[in-house]
C-alpha cells in the first residue's frame, strides 16, 4: 500500500506528519481540500449522505489550518455560510460540530472574535438544544470577556454593542399586545419573523445583563441597550430591560442558576450505591437548595445603570407614555415594575413628568392590590425641584383615602408615612389646615399611628415650623422664627457661591507646605503663569496701537471718542489711587484659576474642612460648630458608601412603618418550619420498636401490663369478678381444673 493511501485513509495520523512538516505533505493536504469541496457540494443538495465523512473533513481541515494558511483562507466563511443557511436541516450533532469547529478556529487566531461573533449572534435566538444554546452563550461571554481582561477592547466592545443593539431595534416596529388577561394568551408571536426578533431582542437583553454583571461592560451604551428594551413591544424582553435597572433579576430557563430537584436527589440517592460520602453530598445539596429558597434578600437598584442613562428626561417620558398609552394591556405587576423605574428615575435625575402625579392618583386607594408598592414609587418621584402645585393634588387624595376614622390604623399609618415620606422631599406641598390635621393623630392609642404622627410634626419642625400652630411648633423652632431665620419658598435659592467652599484651606495648605520648601507662594505662581500674563500682553498691544495711531494722526478721523478706552482708563486709576481691597470684604481664593483641581485636591479640602471643624469645636464648642462637623461627618459617610442618598430610596417597610407582628408568607411560614425539623428524628412514635430485630409495635399483653391500675381496677373483668356469685365461682373454678388436667395428658 503506497504512501499517499495510507495517509488519505488515516486522517489523524496525517494531521499529526502535517504539523511536524507542513511543506512536505503540502500534495497530501492539497487531495483531502478538494475531497472536502466535493463532499460539501453533495452535502448542501443532501446533508444525510455522507455526512460523518464530512465531519471528519471539517475536523482535519481545522486542526490545520494555520499550516496552510493562503490555502484556507475561505474555509470559515464556508462554514459560517453553511450555519446559517442550512442550519435548519442540519442534523443536531453536524450543528455542534462545525460550532466547535468554527471556535477552535477562532482559538487558533485563524479568524476574529467579531467574525465569529457575527456566525454566533444569528444562530442564538434560533437554536432548540439547550444544550447547544448553553455552549453558545458561555463562548459569546468568555470570548468577550477574555478579549476586555487586559484592557477594554473598544474597537470589539463597539462592534457588539451595535450587534446588540440591531437585534434590539429590529422588533421595535411591532405592536404593544401586553400581557393582561386574555391578552397574556395572545402575547405569543403572531409570525415566524416576530418569533425571531423577539428571541434576538430577548438575548440581546440576556446577554448586555451577563456582561454588566461580571464587570465586562459598565458604560453607558451598554445602558442604552437595555434601555432602549423598555419599549420594546413584547412584555417578556420589557420586564427583563426592567428588572436590570431595578436591580431584581427575575428568573428565567436559561439562568445558570437554576433550582435544584429536591425529589430527583432523593430518587438517585436510593437507587445509586448507599456510602457515606453520598449521604454527605446528599445533605450538602439539600441544604444549598434550602439556603437558596429561603434566603433570599432584598433587591438593590442599579444605581450606577440609572446614572449612566442617555437624556433621562427623554427616558422617563417615554415610560410615562408607555403606561399612560397601554394602561389596559398591561397587568398591574408591569404597570409597578414601569412606575417604580420612572420614579427612581425622577428622583436620581431630578427629573419633572408632572403627567405621572395625574396617572397616579387613581391607584391611591387603600383597597388597592399592593398599595404599598405605589406609594413607593410615588415618594419616590418627588424631589426638591419638583412643583408644590402638582404633588398638593396627590397629597390631598392621600389625607382622603388613607387618614380617616373609616379604615383601620394599619391603614392610616401607612397613609401618614406616605405624606411624610413626599413632604420630605417636598415641603411646600402640604397644606397648613391639612398639616394641623394630621398631627392631631399624635395622640391615637395605635403606637403605629402615633409613631408616624410625630415622624411628620418632628418634620415641619425642622423644614418649615411657620405652618405649624404656635404650641405644636416647639422650643426650638419657636426660637429661630423668633430670631427670623425662615425657610426659603419654592424657586428660591441662597445667596450665590462665589467661591468653592474650603478652596482657601486648601491655598493655605500648599502655602505652608511652599515655605517649608523655601519657595513662596507668589515665586511659584509667576513661574506657572510666565507667558501666560494677559495683561503684559495687553499693554503691548496698546504701545503697538498706539504707534499705529500715530503714523495715520493726519486724518480728519481724529476726533473719534471711545468709551471703552475711558472707562479702562478710569479702571486702571482707581485700582491706582486705591491698591489695597476693602477690609470688610470676604477673602476670596484664586487657587482655581491658577490650578486645575484634581480629585485628589477635593479629597484633600474635604479632609482640611474636617480638621478645621474639629478645631473649631475643640476651641469654641458652640452649636455651630457641632451642626457643622456633623453635617461634614454625614456627607463623607454617604461619599463612603456604595449606597444613595438615605433619603433617595426607600422600601415598603417604610412605609408600613412599625407593625405589631407582620403576617408572615406561605414561603416564611415553611421556613420556619422547616428550620424547626433540623437536628431531629422523623415524627412517629418508637415505644416498642428500638430493642427488636425487625421493627413492629408492642403486643396486647404488653399493652396490658402497662396499663395503669386505675383503668384495670375499673374494666368489666374486674368488676364482673367482684360481683360473681358462688355458683359462678365454683363452675369457672371446675373449668379451670377440667382445663388444666387436659393440657397434662
Amino acid at each position: 500500500m503506497g504512501r499517499g493511501v495510507l495517509l488519505t485513509s488515516n486522517l489523524p495520523q496525517l494531521q499529526n506528519l502535517i504539523k511536524r512538516d507542513p511543506v512536505a505533505y503540502k500534495e497530501e493536504f492539497l487531495q483531502q481540500w478538494n475531497h472536502y469541496n466535493s463532499i460539501r457540494q453533495i452535502f448542501k443538495i443532501n446533508p444525510d449522505e455522507q455526512a460523518q465523512h464530512f465531519k471528519e473533513l471539517v475536523a482535519f481541515i481545522s486542526q490545520v489550518a494555520t499550516c496552510y494558511p493562503k490555502e484556507t483562507a475561505d474555509f470559515p466563511t464556508q462554514i459560517s455560510t453553511l450555519l446559517l443557511e442550512s442550519y435548519g436541516i442540519l442534523s443536531p450533532d453536524t450543528r455542534k460540530t462545525l460550532l466547535q469547529n468554527l471556535v477552535m478556529l477562532r482559538n487558533k487566531d485563524v479568524i476574529s472574535s467579531i467574525e465569529l461573533l457575527k456566525s454566533l449572534f444569528p444562530l442564538l435566538p434560533r437554536t432548540s438544544s439547550s444544550t447547544l444554546r448553553s455552549y453558545i452563550r458561555k463562548t459569546i461571554l468568555s470570548d468577550i470577556r477574555v478579549a476586555n481582561v487586559r484592557s477594554q477592547n473598544h474597537k470589539l466592545n463597539r462592534a457588539v454593542q451595535a450587534m446588540l443593539f440591531g437585534m434590539v431595534e429590529r422588533g421595535m416596529s411591532g405592536e404593544v399586545v401586553g400581557d393582561k388577561g386574555k391578552l397574556r394568551a395572545m402575547n405569543g408571536p403572531t409570525t415566524d419573523r416576530e418569533g425571531h426578533n423577539t428571541e434576538e431582542a430577548m438575548w440581546a437583553v440576556i446577554l448586555t445583563k451577563e456582561l454588566w454583571k461580571k464587570g465586562v461592560w459598565n458604560d453607558g451604551k451598554s445602558v442604552s441597550i437595555i434601555a432602549q428594551g423598555c419599549f420594546h413591544p413584547v412584555t417578556k424582553v420589557q420586564s427583563a430591560a426592567l428588572h436590570f435597572f431595578l436591580g431584581g433579576d427575575e428568573e428565567n430557563e436559561d439562568s445558570e442558576d437554576e433550582e435544584v430537584d429536591v425529589r430527583a436527589l432523593h430518587h438517585r440517592r436510593e437507587i445509586n450505591k448507599k456510602t457515606r460520602s453520598g449521604d454527605k453530598k446528599l445533605r450538602k445539596q439539600l441544604k444549598s437548595a434550602k439556603k437558596k429558597k429561603y434566603d433570599k434578600g432584598p433587591a438593590t437598584p442599579n444605581f450606577s445603570a440609572i446614572q449612566l442613562l442617555n437624556d433621562p428626561q427623554t427616558f422617563g417620558e417615554k415610560l410615562y407614555d408607555t403606561v399612560n398609552s397601554y394602561d389596559k394591556r398591561f397587568s398591574l405587576d408591569h404597570k409597578i415594575l414601569i412606575m417604580q423605574l420612572l420614579s427612581r428615575v425622577m428622583g436620581s435625575h431630578k427629573l419633572c413628568v408632572l403627567g405621572f402625579y395625574t396617572y397616579i392618583i387613581k391607584y391611591i386607594s387603600h383597597r388597592q392590590l399592593r398599595v404599598p408598592a405605589i406609594l413607593v414609587a410615588l415618594a419616590q418621584s418627588v424631589h426638591d425641584l419638583t412643583p408644590p402645585d402638582a404633588v398638593t393634588p396627590v397629597i390631598r387624595k392621600l389625607a382622603q383615602e388613607f387618614v380617616h376614622p373609616g379604615v383601620a390604623s394599619e391603614v392610616i399609618a401607612a397613609g401618614l408615612n406616605a405624606i411624610r415620606e413626599v413632604s420630605r422631599r417636598q415641603p411646600w406641598a402640604m397644606e397648613e389646615d391639612m398639616l394641623g390635621d394630621l398631627v392631631e393623630y399624635r395622640k391615637s392609642r395605635d403606637k403605629a399611628v402615633t409613631s408616624a404622627a410625630r415622624g411628620l410634626l418632628k418634620l415641619y419642625r425642622e423644614v418649615n415650623p411657620s405652618m405649624l400652630k404656635r404650641r405644636e411648633r416647639g422650643k426650638d423652632a419657636s426660637m429661630g422664627l423668633a430670631s427670623g431665620s425662615a425657610p426659603l419658598p419654592y424657586g428660591h435659592s441662597a445667596e450665590a457661591a462665589i467661591d468653592i467652599e474650603g478652596l482657601l484651606l486648601l491655598e493655605d495648605h500648599l502655602q505652608q507646605l511652599r515655605e517649608e520648601d523655601g519657595i513662596t507662594l507668589d515665586e511659584d505662581d509667576e513661574s506657572q503663569w510666565q507667558g501666560w500674563d494677559i495683561e503684559s500682553d495687553d499693554e503691548e498691544d496698546d504701545s503697538e496701537s498706539e504707534d499705529e495711531w500715530i503714523n495715520v494722526d493726519d486724518d480728519e478721523d481724529n476726533n473719534l471718542v471711545l468709551s471703552d478706552s475711558e472707562d479702562e482708563k478710569e479702571a486702571k486709576e482707581g485700582a491706582v489711587v486705591d491698591p489695597q481691597p476693602s477690609s470688610n470684604l470676604a477673602r476670596v481664593s484664586t487657587l482655581a484659576t491658577t490650578k486645575i483641581l484634581t480629585p485628589a485636591d477635593f479629597a484633600l479640602i474635604n479632609d482640611l474642612r474636617m480638621k478645621a471643624a474639629l478645631k473649631a469645636v475643640e476651641t469654641t464648642g458652640g452649636s455651630v460648630a457641632k451642626r457643622k462637623l456633623a453635617t461634614l461627618e454625614a456627607s463623607m459617610k454617604s461619599r463612603g458608601g456604595d449606597q444613595q442618598n438615605e433619603d433617595d430610596f426607600i422600601s415598603e417597610n417604610d412605609i408600613l412603618g412599625p407593625r405589631k407582628k407582620a403576617k408572615s408568607d406561605y414561603a416564611e411560614r415553611m421556613a420556619s418550619i422547616q428550620k424547626g425539623r433540623e437536628g431531629r428524628e422523623k415524627f412517629g412514635s418508637h415505644k416498642g420498636k428500638q430493642n427488636k430485630a425487625v421493627p413492629s409495635s408492642s403486643t396486647n399483653r404488653e399493652k396490658a401490663r402497662n396499663k395503669p391500675i386505675m383503668m384495670v381496677l375499673s374494666s368489666g373483668a374486674v368488676r364482673s369478678k367482684k360481683k360473681a356469685s358462688l355458683r359462678e365461682k365454683q363452675q369457672k373454678l371446675r373449668a379451670h381444673i377440667n382445663k388444666s388436667k387436659k393440657s397434662r395428658h
